[in-house]
């Protein structure tokens, strides 16, 4: 399997009460389809949880039930950001033979941002869910958050071994799980 589905962040904490992100429902009702067909294709399922987000186990703390998961989808707990920085993320990806990430969850300007951008110098390619991510915001609004991080990431890479890995969006009812296919080396000098 080359393709991962890695849900950040939706937890109760964030998705439910005064705290919630907006339109919380209409995210959520975007991202368990999407769970859905990545199961039904054998395509692992990866909740990154926030140990920041209330006590471990409490209530806020739990994954939203409205998402669905399941027993046999994939768990990883962070306490920064990035969800990759002192986690067992990259390595359980690499055990799978992941290569490409599909991610979508909350925050845009935090979690989102900073685990796409690490997930390329890592060696993934990153599918954003474009209408898949969401802040909770009281100084700017959330579609201007979320537009503006469409703008900086879309497109955003790096080389690895002369290689390509970037960062490219798709609305949650357009990803197709299909990882980018592997460019063709050149031996310097050639055309």
């Amino acid at each position: 399997m080359t393709t991962a589905l890695v849900l950040v962040d939706l937890q109760v904490g964030l998705l439910a009460g005064e705290e919630a992100v907006p339109e919380a429902d209409s995210l959520l009702g975007r991202l368990r389809p999407l769970a859905e067909r990545a199961r039904a294709l054998g395509i692992p399922v990866v909740h990154v949880q926030d140990d920041d987000l209330g006590e471990v186990g409490s209530e806020e703390w739990r994954i939203d039930p409205r998402l669905g998961a399941q027993d046999d989808d994939l768990r990883v707990r962070k306490a920064e950001c990035d969800a990759f920085h002192e986690t067992e993320l990259d390595e359980l990806l690499k055990a799978r033979g992941v290569r490409h990430l599909v991610v979508a969850g909350l925050t845009t300007e935090l979690c989102i941002d900073s685990t796409c951008r690490k997930a390329v110098t890592l060696g993934y390619d990153v599918t954003l869910v474009s209408d898949g991510h969401s802040t909770p915001s009281d100084h700017l609004p959330v579609q201007a958050i979320v537009d503006h991080h469409h703008r900086i990431l879309d497109g955003y890479g790096v080389y690895i071994n002369r290689r390509p890995y970037e960062i490219r969006l798709q609305t949650a009812a357009d990803v197709d799980f299909v990882a980018p296919e592997e460019p063709e080396l050149q031996a310097v000098g050639t055309p």
